[in-house]
């Protein structure tokens, strides 16, 4: 499977635009991660426990929106945008991987 934010593939031409797809997750900052990048927000640095987090929600997205294109019978995703989004109080951020499915072949 190929997945990329560009619009075509250098080297493959595009056969068949099959839909949009995408995927979407939901992570809980915990209270103790939280804790923590408060500290890090006083202090400076990075905030890894939250950076760890944001970097499995967005894997997760984009695995559930290539899992999607597969069903589909898509060879390739293009066009990919991440977006990034807090919910509630900010203990939650929501990760949204879309892209359009195609049917790709080579050149």
């Amino acid at each position: 499977m190929i997945v990329t934010t560009t619009n075509t593939v250098e080297g493959y031409k595009i056969d068949q635009y099959i839909r949009v797809v995408a995927g979407e997750t939901i992570v809980g900052i915990n209270m103790f991660k939280d804790i923590g990048a408060s500290f890090r927000n006083i202090v400076g640095g990075r905030a890894g426990s939250y950076e760890g987090e944001v970097l499995q929600a967005r894997e997760a997205a984009l695995g559930e929106m290539v899992q999607r294109a597969i069903e589909l019978g898509a060879n390739g995703v293009v066009g990919v945008d991440i977006d990034y989004e807090s919910l509630g109080q900010g203990g939650m951020v929501m990760v949204t991987a879309s892209g359009t499915a195609v049917s790709l072949s080579q050149a």
